[in-house]
Protein backbone atom coordinates (compact mmCIF):
# COMPACT_ATOMS: atom_id res chain seq x y z
CA UNK A 1 0.00 0.00 0.00
CA UNK A 2 1.19 3.24 -0.74
CA UNK A 3 2.22 6.60 1.36
CA UNK A 4 -0.35 9.24 1.72
CA UNK A 5 0.63 12.50 0.25
CA UNK A 6 -1.40 15.76 0.50
CA UNK A 7 -3.24 17.97 2.73
CA UNK A 8 -6.88 19.80 3.26
CA UNK A 9 -8.07 21.02 0.36
CA UNK A 10 -10.57 23.58 0.57
CA UNK A 11 -12.38 24.00 -2.87
CA UNK A 12 -15.06 26.47 -1.57
CA UNK A 13 -12.65 29.20 -1.15
CA UNK A 14 -12.01 28.89 -4.68
CA UNK A 15 -13.87 29.89 -8.54
CA UNK A 16 -14.53 26.54 -9.78
CA UNK A 17 -11.59 27.04 -13.20
CA UNK A 18 -9.43 26.37 -9.90
CA UNK A 19 -10.27 23.32 -8.94
CA UNK A 20 -9.09 22.12 -12.52
CA UNK A 21 -5.71 23.42 -12.23
CA UNK A 22 -6.02 22.25 -8.56
CA UNK A 23 -5.86 18.47 -9.52
CA UNK A 24 -3.81 19.20 -12.57
CA UNK A 25 -1.23 20.34 -9.95
CA UNK A 26 -2.08 17.73 -7.20
CA UNK A 27 -0.62 15.09 -9.77
CA UNK A 28 1.98 16.81 -10.86
CA UNK A 29 3.06 16.90 -7.06
CA UNK A 30 1.66 12.94 -6.47
CA UNK A 31 -0.62 14.01 -4.42
CA UNK A 32 -3.30 11.26 -3.39
CA UNK A 33 -4.87 12.19 -0.52
CA UNK A 34 -6.81 15.30 -0.28
CA UNK A 35 -9.02 16.10 3.57
CA UNK A 36 -12.64 17.74 2.29
CA UNK A 37 -15.26 19.77 3.87
CA UNK A 38 -13.53 20.47 6.90
CA UNK A 39 -14.88 24.06 7.42
CA UNK A 40 -17.46 23.99 4.71
CA UNK A 41 -20.86 24.24 6.95
CA UNK A 42 -22.06 27.37 5.69
CA UNK A 43 -21.53 25.89 2.12
CA UNK A 44 -23.11 22.65 2.81
CA UNK A 45 -25.87 23.72 4.48
CA UNK A 46 -26.59 27.58 4.33
CA UNK A 47 -29.89 27.36 5.73
CA UNK A 48 -30.92 24.88 8.53
CA UNK A 49 -32.36 22.35 6.65
CA UNK A 50 -31.21 23.22 3.41
CA UNK A 51 -28.63 21.49 1.52
CA UNK A 52 -26.00 22.03 -1.29
CA UNK A 53 -23.83 19.29 -2.34
CA UNK A 54 -23.64 19.89 -5.83
CA UNK A 55 -20.31 21.70 -5.63
CA UNK A 56 -19.37 18.83 -3.65
CA UNK A 57 -20.02 16.33 -5.94
CA UNK A 58 -18.46 17.92 -8.64
CA UNK A 59 -15.24 18.18 -6.43
CA UNK A 60 -15.39 14.21 -5.67
CA UNK A 61 -15.70 13.58 -9.08
CA UNK A 62 -13.12 15.72 -10.41
CA UNK A 63 -10.73 14.60 -7.64
CA UNK A 64 -11.59 10.76 -8.60
CA UNK A 65 -10.85 11.39 -12.03
CA UNK A 66 -7.11 12.69 -11.19
CA UNK A 67 -7.09 9.49 -9.02
CA UNK A 68 -6.78 11.48 -5.71
CA UNK A 69 -8.45 10.40 -3.22
CA UNK A 70 -10.39 11.84 -0.65
CA UNK A 71 -10.67 12.06 3.56
CA UNK A 72 -14.18 13.67 3.33
CA UNK A 73 -14.74 15.85 6.47
CA UNK A 74 -17.85 16.34 8.45
CA UNK A 75 -17.73 20.39 8.93
CA UNK A 76 -18.88 20.50 12.83
CA UNK A 77 -15.80 22.17 13.76
CA UNK A 78 -17.34 25.55 12.88
CA UNK A 79 -21.11 26.07 12.44
CA UNK A 80 -22.78 29.10 10.35
CA UNK A 81 -23.70 31.93 11.65
CA UNK A 82 -27.60 30.98 11.16
CA UNK A 83 -27.12 28.35 14.11
CA UNK A 84 -25.90 30.47 16.16
CA UNK A 85 -28.46 32.86 15.93
CA UNK A 86 -31.09 29.67 15.62
CA UNK A 87 -30.19 28.10 18.81
CA UNK A 88 -27.86 30.91 21.24
CA UNK A 89 -27.91 28.48 24.23
CA UNK A 90 -25.55 26.37 21.86
CA UNK A 91 -23.02 29.13 21.87
CA UNK A 92 -19.78 28.59 23.99
CA UNK A 93 -19.23 30.19 27.44
CA UNK A 94 -15.86 30.71 29.31
CA UNK A 95 -15.50 30.57 33.01
CA UNK A 96 -16.08 33.75 33.20
CA UNK A 97 -19.30 33.53 31.89
CA UNK A 98 -18.61 35.32 28.44
CA UNK A 99 -20.82 33.92 26.07
CA UNK A 100 -18.71 33.60 22.49
CA UNK A 101 -20.39 34.36 18.82
CA UNK A 102 -19.95 33.12 15.24
CA UNK A 103 -16.89 35.25 13.54
CA UNK A 104 -14.10 32.54 13.97
CA UNK A 105 -14.04 28.64 14.46
CA UNK A 106 -15.11 26.40 17.15
CA UNK A 107 -18.50 28.51 18.14
CA UNK A 108 -20.31 25.74 19.95
CA UNK A 109 -20.82 24.05 23.28
CA UNK A 110 -20.17 19.99 23.01
CA UNK A 111 -22.85 19.26 25.45
CA UNK A 112 -25.86 21.80 23.55
CA UNK A 113 -28.44 19.31 21.88
CA UNK A 114 -28.97 21.29 19.42
CA UNK A 115 -25.26 21.55 18.39
CA UNK A 116 -25.19 17.48 18.29
CA UNK A 117 -28.65 16.77 16.55
CA UNK A 118 -27.05 19.60 13.92
CA UNK A 119 -23.80 17.30 13.86
CA UNK A 120 -25.95 13.57 13.92
CA UNK A 121 -28.13 15.24 11.31
CA UNK A 122 -25.62 16.74 8.68
CA UNK A 123 -22.83 13.51 9.09
CA UNK A 124 -26.19 11.16 8.33
CA UNK A 125 -26.66 13.81 5.40
CA UNK A 126 -23.02 13.60 3.96
CA UNK A 127 -22.97 9.52 4.91
CA UNK A 128 -25.66 8.45 2.88
CA UNK A 129 -24.71 10.95 -0.25
CA UNK A 130 -21.13 9.54 -0.63
CA UNK A 131 -21.32 5.98 -0.01
CA UNK A 132 -20.28 3.96 -2.28
CA UNK A 133 -18.32 7.65 -4.04
CA UNK A 134 -15.21 5.71 -5.70
CA UNK A 135 -13.07 8.89 -4.19
CA UNK A 136 -14.36 7.78 -0.82
CA UNK A 137 -11.53 6.43 1.34
CA UNK A 138 -12.19 7.67 4.69
CA UNK A 139 -14.26 9.72 7.09
CA UNK A 140 -12.79 12.87 8.87
CA UNK A 141 -14.79 13.54 11.48
CA UNK A 142 -14.77 17.35 13.25
CA UNK A 143 -11.40 18.96 13.52
CA UNK A 144 -9.45 19.05 16.31
CA UNK A 145 -11.66 17.76 19.16
CA UNK A 146 -10.96 20.37 21.95
CA UNK A 147 -12.70 23.58 22.46
CA UNK A 148 -14.08 23.64 26.29
CA UNK A 149 -17.54 25.07 27.23
CA UNK A 150 -19.02 25.82 30.95
CA UNK A 151 -22.67 26.80 29.89
CA UNK A 152 -25.73 25.34 31.88
CA UNK A 153 -25.70 22.73 29.57
CA UNK A 154 -22.27 21.45 30.09
CA UNK A 155 -22.98 22.24 34.05
CA UNK A 156 -25.66 19.30 33.81
CA UNK A 157 -23.67 17.24 31.46
CA UNK A 158 -21.01 17.69 34.04
CA UNK A 159 -23.55 16.59 37.27
CA UNK A 160 -24.35 13.31 35.42
CA UNK A 161 -21.02 12.09 35.08
CA UNK A 162 -19.71 12.70 38.24
CA UNK A 163 -22.70 10.92 39.11
CA UNK A 164 -21.56 8.15 37.42
CA UNK A 165 -18.07 8.11 38.41
CA UNK A 166 -19.10 9.11 42.43
CA UNK A 167 -22.16 7.60 43.00
CA UNK A 168 -23.04 9.98 45.68
CA UNK A 169 -21.83 13.32 47.04
CA UNK A 170 -19.63 11.71 50.06
CA UNK A 171 -17.53 9.99 47.41
CA UNK A 172 -17.44 13.54 45.47
CA UNK A 173 -16.89 15.73 48.35
CA UNK A 174 -14.05 13.06 49.95
CA UNK A 175 -12.27 12.89 46.26
CA UNK A 176 -12.36 16.81 46.10
CA UNK A 177 -11.83 17.83 49.79
CA UNK A 178 -14.24 20.17 50.02
CA UNK A 179 -13.86 20.39 53.82
CA UNK A 180 -10.73 22.86 52.71
CA UNK A 181 -12.81 26.50 52.47
CA UNK A 182 -16.19 25.16 53.32
CA UNK A 183 -17.03 23.79 49.98
CA UNK A 184 -18.81 20.77 50.79
CA UNK A 185 -21.68 19.76 49.04
CA UNK A 186 -25.18 18.82 49.92
CA UNK A 187 -27.32 19.05 46.97
CA UNK A 188 -26.04 17.93 43.16
CA UNK A 189 -27.34 21.36 41.75
CA UNK A 190 -24.77 22.82 43.86
CA UNK A 191 -22.00 21.78 42.04
CA UNK A 192 -21.35 23.30 38.80
CA UNK A 193 -18.33 23.56 36.15
CA UNK A 194 -14.95 25.41 37.03
CA UNK A 195 -16.28 29.04 36.42
CA UNK A 196 -14.50 32.14 37.63
CA UNK A 197 -14.09 32.63 41.86
CA UNK A 198 -12.58 35.24 44.04
CA UNK A 199 -9.64 32.95 44.47
CA UNK A 200 -7.86 29.90 44.09
CA UNK A 201 -10.27 27.16 42.57
CA UNK A 202 -10.43 23.71 43.79
CA UNK A 203 -7.98 21.42 42.16
CA UNK A 204 -9.63 18.03 42.43
CA UNK A 205 -12.92 20.14 40.65
CA UNK A 206 -10.59 21.67 37.81
CA UNK A 207 -9.09 17.51 37.73
CA UNK A 208 -12.43 16.07 37.04
CA UNK A 209 -13.88 18.91 34.59
CA UNK A 210 -10.87 18.03 32.42
CA UNK A 211 -11.68 14.22 32.59
CA UNK A 212 -15.28 15.01 32.10
CA UNK A 213 -14.77 16.97 29.39
CA UNK A 214 -12.20 14.32 27.39
CA UNK A 215 -15.52 11.77 27.75
CA UNK A 216 -17.83 14.41 26.61
CA UNK A 217 -16.26 15.21 23.55
CA UNK A 218 -15.61 11.88 22.92
CA UNK A 219 -19.47 11.16 22.96
CA UNK A 220 -20.04 13.85 20.42
CA UNK A 221 -17.36 12.13 17.56
CA UNK A 222 -18.65 8.45 18.65
CA UNK A 223 -21.85 9.88 17.56
CA UNK A 224 -21.01 10.88 14.09
CA UNK A 225 -18.80 8.12 13.81
CA UNK A 226 -21.71 5.20 14.22
CA UNK A 227 -23.66 7.53 11.98
CA UNK A 228 -21.28 7.45 9.34
CA UNK A 229 -20.70 3.84 10.22
CA UNK A 230 -24.13 2.84 9.37
CA UNK A 231 -24.04 4.34 6.16
CA UNK A 232 -20.68 3.33 4.85
CA UNK A 233 -19.50 0.46 6.84
CA UNK A 234 -16.55 -0.35 5.14
CA UNK A 235 -15.20 3.45 5.33
CA UNK A 236 -12.57 3.97 8.05
CA UNK A 237 -13.07 6.56 10.58
CA UNK A 238 -11.28 9.05 12.75
CA UNK A 239 -11.09 12.69 13.92
CA UNK A 240 -7.06 14.68 14.05
CA UNK A 241 -5.65 15.05 17.53
CA UNK A 242 -4.74 18.27 18.15
CA UNK A 243 -1.65 18.60 21.17
CA UNK A 244 -1.44 21.33 23.33
CA UNK A 245 -1.54 21.88 27.40
CA UNK A 246 -4.92 24.07 26.22
CA UNK A 247 -6.85 20.23 24.71
CA UNK A 248 -8.95 18.66 27.21
CA UNK A 249 -8.43 15.58 25.33
CA UNK A 250 -7.34 12.24 26.63
CA UNK A 251 -5.70 10.95 23.44
CA UNK A 252 -4.97 7.82 24.62
CA UNK A 253 -8.58 6.98 25.62
CA UNK A 254 -10.09 8.38 22.44
CA UNK A 255 -7.72 6.12 20.54
CA UNK A 256 -9.84 3.09 21.39
CA UNK A 257 -12.86 4.62 19.68
CA UNK A 258 -10.87 6.13 16.06
CA UNK A 259 -9.92 3.38 13.25
CA UNK A 260 -7.02 5.02 12.28
CA UNK A 261 -5.14 7.80 14.80
CA UNK A 262 -4.31 10.69 12.97
CA UNK A 263 -2.39 14.10 14.62
CA UNK A 264 -1.67 17.24 13.87
CA UNK A 265 1.86 18.12 14.29
CA UNK A 266 3.20 21.56 14.23
CA UNK A 267 6.74 22.22 15.64
CA UNK A 268 6.85 25.44 17.15
CA UNK A 269 10.74 25.61 17.75
CA UNK A 270 13.45 26.14 14.95
CA UNK A 271 16.39 24.51 14.69
CA UNK A 272 17.69 21.26 16.19
CA UNK A 273 14.56 21.73 18.67
CA UNK A 274 12.17 21.06 15.78
CA UNK A 275 13.78 18.17 15.32
CA UNK A 276 13.26 16.75 18.45
CA UNK A 277 9.37 18.21 18.80
CA UNK A 278 8.86 15.73 15.61
CA UNK A 279 10.51 12.86 17.52
CA UNK A 280 8.37 13.72 20.23
CA UNK A 281 5.02 13.50 18.54
CA UNK A 282 5.77 10.89 16.56
CA UNK A 283 6.37 8.30 18.98
CA UNK A 284 3.85 9.76 21.55
CA UNK A 285 1.22 8.81 18.10
CA UNK A 286 2.60 5.71 17.93
CA UNK A 287 2.06 5.05 21.70
CA UNK A 288 -1.52 6.30 20.95
CA UNK A 289 -1.67 3.90 18.49
CA UNK A 290 -0.93 1.16 19.79
CA UNK A 291 2.32 0.53 18.11
CA UNK A 292 -0.33 0.18 15.05
CA UNK A 293 0.35 2.63 12.11
CA UNK A 294 -1.23 6.15 12.21
CA UNK A 295 -1.56 9.12 9.98
CA UNK A 296 0.16 12.36 10.11
CA UNK A 297 -2.87 14.43 9.28
CA UNK A 298 -1.97 18.27 9.65
CA UNK A 299 1.52 19.65 9.03
CA UNK A 300 2.82 23.33 7.85
CA UNK A 301 4.62 22.56 4.26
CA UNK A 302 6.44 26.15 5.63
CA UNK A 303 5.85 29.20 7.76
CA UNK A 304 3.83 27.91 10.47
CA UNK A 305 1.32 30.10 12.23
CA UNK A 306 2.54 30.86 16.09
CA UNK A 307 1.23 33.99 18.13
CA UNK A 308 3.26 36.72 18.05
CA UNK A 309 6.16 35.98 15.12
CA UNK A 310 5.73 33.28 12.40
CA UNK A 311 8.84 30.79 11.73
CA UNK A 312 9.63 29.68 8.30
CA UNK A 313 11.18 26.32 7.60
CA UNK A 314 14.49 26.07 5.73
CA UNK A 315 14.80 24.21 2.76
CA UNK A 316 14.54 20.56 2.96
CA UNK A 317 12.70 20.22 6.57
CA UNK A 318 9.73 19.54 4.74
CA UNK A 319 10.98 16.40 3.86
CA UNK A 320 12.91 15.46 6.34
CA UNK A 321 10.45 16.11 9.24
CA UNK A 322 7.84 14.16 6.85
CA UNK A 323 10.33 11.05 6.78
CA UNK A 324 11.24 11.26 10.40
CA UNK A 325 7.41 10.79 10.83
CA UNK A 326 7.06 7.83 8.05
CA UNK A 327 9.89 6.69 9.99
CA UNK A 328 8.04 6.31 13.25
CA UNK A 329 5.24 4.97 11.90
CA UNK A 330 2.92 7.34 9.90
CA UNK A 331 1.21 6.05 6.79
CA UNK A 332 1.87 9.44 5.01
CA UNK A 333 2.17 12.87 5.09
CA UNK A 334 -0.27 15.59 5.20
CA UNK A 335 -0.40 18.99 5.66
CA UNK A 336 -2.83 22.61 5.87
CA UNK A 337 -3.18 23.09 3.49
CA UNK A 338 -3.46 22.73 0.07
CA UNK A 339 -3.73 26.29 -1.54
CA UNK A 340 -2.53 29.43 0.38
CA UNK A 341 -6.19 31.51 1.14
CA UNK A 342 -6.15 35.11 0.04
CA UNK A 343 -8.14 36.44 3.24
CA UNK A 344 -9.25 34.81 6.58
CA UNK A 345 -7.54 34.74 9.94
CA UNK A 346 -4.83 32.17 8.85
CA UNK A 347 -4.25 33.95 5.17
CA UNK A 348 -0.41 33.75 5.76
CA UNK A 349 -0.19 30.55 7.20
CA UNK A 350 1.56 28.32 4.60
CA UNK A 351 0.60 25.87 1.84
CA UNK A 352 1.62 23.37 -0.89
CA UNK A 353 0.83 25.99 -3.40
CA UNK A 354 1.73 29.68 -1.62
CA UNK A 355 0.44 32.62 -2.89
CA UNK A 356 3.29 32.60 -4.96
CA UNK A 357 1.77 29.84 -6.99
CA UNK A 358 3.73 26.73 -8.51
CA UNK A 359 6.42 28.40 -9.42
CA UNK A 360 7.89 28.95 -5.56
CA UNK A 361 10.60 26.97 -3.39
CA UNK A 362 7.65 25.34 -1.29
CA UNK A 363 6.06 23.64 -3.86
CA UNK A 364 8.80 22.26 -5.67
CA UNK A 365 9.78 20.61 -2.37
CA UNK A 366 6.21 19.05 -2.12
CA UNK A 367 6.95 17.93 -5.42
CA UNK A 368 10.87 16.48 -4.07
CA UNK A 369 8.27 15.07 -0.97
CA UNK A 370 5.73 13.53 -3.35
CA UNK A 371 8.20 11.24 -5.22
CA UNK A 372 10.15 10.14 -2.22
CA UNK A 373 6.99 8.67 -0.59
CA UNK A 374 6.14 7.28 -3.89
CA UNK A 375 9.29 5.52 -3.69
CA UNK A 376 9.01 3.74 -0.41
CA UNK A 377 7.11 0.94 0.35
CA UNK A 378 4.73 1.22 3.39
CA UNK A 379 7.00 0.82 6.57
CA UNK A 380 6.50 -2.92 7.30
CA UNK A 381 3.98 -3.79 9.99
CA UNK A 382 5.49 -4.80 13.26
CA UNK A 383 6.52 -3.84 16.53
CA UNK A 384 9.10 -1.22 17.18
CA UNK A 385 11.76 -2.47 19.63
CA UNK A 386 12.38 0.15 22.35
CA UNK A 387 14.85 -0.65 25.09
CA UNK A 388 13.53 2.93 27.16
CA UNK A 389 10.12 4.04 28.09
CA UNK A 390 8.59 7.31 28.99
CA UNK A 391 5.49 7.01 30.95
CA UNK A 392 2.96 9.27 29.42
CA UNK A 393 -0.59 10.32 31.81
CA UNK A 394 -2.68 13.21 30.46
CA UNK A 395 -4.19 13.96 33.86
CA UNK A 396 -0.73 14.64 35.90
CA UNK A 397 -0.37 17.49 32.68
CA UNK A 398 -3.83 18.68 33.91
CA UNK A 399 -3.80 18.31 37.59
CA UNK A 400 -0.19 20.07 37.19
CA UNK A 401 -2.01 23.24 35.33
CA UNK A 402 -4.10 23.92 38.17
CA UNK A 403 -3.92 26.06 41.02
CA UNK A 404 -1.36 26.40 44.37
CA UNK A 405 1.57 24.44 43.45
CA UNK A 406 5.25 25.38 44.70
CA UNK A 407 6.19 27.08 42.02
CA UNK A 408 4.07 28.38 39.11
CA UNK A 409 6.66 27.31 36.53
CA UNK A 410 6.17 23.80 37.05
CA UNK A 411 5.48 22.16 33.32
CA UNK A 412 4.65 18.32 32.94
CA UNK A 413 4.86 18.83 29.15
CA UNK A 414 8.51 20.25 29.42
CA UNK A 415 9.87 17.07 31.57
CA UNK A 416 8.35 14.88 29.31
CA UNK A 417 10.08 16.48 26.38
CA UNK A 418 13.58 16.92 28.18
CA UNK A 419 13.37 12.85 29.46
CA UNK A 420 12.53 12.05 25.41
CA UNK A 421 15.24 15.06 24.66
CA UNK A 422 17.84 13.33 25.96
CA UNK A 423 17.47 9.45 25.09
CA UNK A 424 16.78 11.10 21.30
CA UNK A 425 19.86 12.92 21.74
CA UNK A 426 21.68 9.51 22.90
CA UNK A 427 20.20 7.83 20.05
CA UNK A 428 18.19 5.55 21.86
CA UNK A 429 14.73 4.60 20.97
CA UNK A 430 11.63 5.29 23.00
CA UNK A 431 8.39 4.41 23.50
CA UNK A 432 5.62 6.16 25.72
CA UNK A 433 3.30 3.88 27.98
CA UNK A 434 0.79 3.91 30.37
CA UNK A 435 1.90 2.52 33.60
CA UNK A 436 -1.14 0.40 32.94
CA UNK A 437 0.36 -1.21 30.54
CA UNK A 438 3.28 -4.28 30.59
CA UNK A 439 6.27 -2.10 31.57
CA UNK A 440 8.25 -5.69 31.56
CA UNK A 441 9.79 -5.20 28.00
CA UNK A 442 11.96 -1.84 28.66
CA UNK A 443 15.65 -1.85 30.69
CA UNK A 444 14.47 1.58 31.53
CA UNK A 445 11.39 3.40 32.79
CA UNK A 446 11.47 7.31 33.36
CA UNK A 447 8.66 9.12 34.97
CA UNK A 448 8.61 13.12 34.48
CA UNK A 449 6.84 14.80 37.14
CA UNK A 450 3.93 11.72 36.54
CA UNK A 451 2.38 13.68 39.75
CA UNK A 452 -1.01 11.33 39.90
CA UNK A 453 -0.28 8.20 40.88
CA UNK A 454 -2.84 4.71 41.90
CA UNK A 455 -2.00 2.65 44.00
CA UNK A 456 -2.38 0.37 41.33
CA UNK A 457 0.53 2.19 39.16
CA UNK A 458 2.66 2.22 41.95
CA UNK A 459 2.21 -1.40 42.30
CA UNK A 460 3.06 -1.46 38.65
CA UNK A 461 6.43 0.34 39.16
CA UNK A 462 7.56 -1.57 41.77
CA UNK A 463 7.28 -4.59 40.54
CA UNK A 464 8.80 -3.20 37.48
CA UNK A 465 11.80 -2.53 40.11
CA UNK A 466 11.60 -5.91 41.28
CA UNK A 467 12.26 -7.36 38.36
CA UNK A 468 15.15 -5.55 37.75
CA UNK A 469 13.84 -2.74 36.08
CA UNK A 470 16.04 0.98 36.12
CA UNK A 471 13.65 3.47 37.58
CA UNK A 472 14.32 7.27 36.77
CA UNK A 473 11.68 10.09 38.41
CA UNK A 474 11.64 13.29 38.01
CA UNK A 475 10.01 15.88 40.77
CA UNK A 476 6.78 15.79 42.39
CA UNK A 477 6.28 12.09 40.77
CA UNK A 478 4.26 10.12 43.29
CA UNK A 479 3.34 13.05 45.02
CA UNK A 480 -0.48 12.49 45.27
CA UNK A 481 -3.48 9.46 44.23
CA UNK A 482 -5.43 9.60 41.12
CA UNK A 483 -7.84 12.15 42.45
CA UNK A 484 -5.27 14.80 43.36
CA UNK A 485 -4.88 14.25 46.86
CA UNK A 486 -1.46 14.61 48.30
CA UNK A 487 0.04 11.20 49.97
CA UNK A 488 0.87 11.27 53.44
CA UNK A 489 3.78 10.53 54.87
CA UNK A 490 6.57 12.46 53.19
CA UNK A 491 7.29 12.97 49.21
CA UNK A 492 7.89 11.77 47.04
CA UNK A 493 4.36 9.69 48.11
CA UNK A 494 3.59 6.64 46.13
CA UNK A 495 7.22 6.04 45.40
CA UNK A 496 9.00 6.42 49.18
CA UNK A 497 9.83 2.93 49.16
CA UNK A 498 10.59 1.99 46.06
CA UNK A 499 13.16 5.00 45.20
CA UNK A 500 14.77 4.31 49.22
CA UNK A 501 13.75 8.68 49.55
CA UNK A 502 11.88 10.18 52.25
CA UNK A 503 11.29 14.07 51.63
CA UNK A 504 10.12 16.12 54.52
CA UNK A 505 9.44 19.38 52.92
CA UNK A 506 9.67 21.40 49.52
CA UNK A 507 12.08 24.03 49.08
CA UNK A 508 11.10 26.38 45.72
CA UNK A 509 14.43 28.23 45.52
CA UNK A 510 13.61 32.25 44.70
CA UNK A 511 13.77 33.91 41.54
CA UNK A 512 17.41 33.85 40.80
CA UNK A 513 18.81 32.45 42.87
CA UNK A 514 20.83 29.35 42.06
CA UNK A 515 22.14 26.54 43.87
CA UNK A 516 24.21 23.87 43.29
CA UNK A 517 25.15 20.32 45.09
CA UNK A 518 28.32 18.20 43.81
CA UNK A 519 27.80 14.63 44.76
CA UNK A 520 31.06 12.71 45.36
CA UNK A 521 30.11 9.10 45.88
CA UNK A 522 28.27 8.82 49.02
CA UNK A 523 29.14 12.28 50.30
CA UNK A 524 27.74 15.74 48.86
CA UNK A 525 28.95 18.93 49.19
CA UNK A 526 27.58 22.31 48.54
CA UNK A 527 30.27 24.49 47.00
CA UNK A 528 31.59 27.85 48.07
Amino acid sequence: MSLYFGGDYNPEQWPEDVWHEDVALMRRAGVNLVSVGVFAWSRLEPEEGRYDFGWLDRVLDLLDEGGVKVALATPTASPPPWFSLAYPDALPVRADGTRLLHGSRDTYCGSAPAYREACRRIAGELGRRYAGHPALALWHVHNEYGTACHCDHAAAAFRGWLRKEYGDLDALNDAWVTDFWSQRYSDWEQVFPPRATQYLANPGQLLDFRRFWSDELLAAYTEQRDVLRAATPDVPVTTNFVFGGWVPVDHARWAREVDLVAIDDYPSDAGPAAEEQVAFAGDLARHWAGGDKWLLMESAPNLIYTPGRMHAKEPGRMLRHSLAHVARGSRGAMFFQWRAPRGGAERFHSALVPHAGPDSRTFREAVELGSALRALSEVEDGAIEAPAAIAWDAASWWALQGPGLPWEGIDYLAEARAAHRALWTAGITTDFVSLSRPLAPYRLLVLPAHYLMSDAAADAVAAYVDAGGHLVATYLSGIADERGRVRLGGYPGALRDVLGVRVEEFRPAAHGWDEAVTLNGAAWERPG
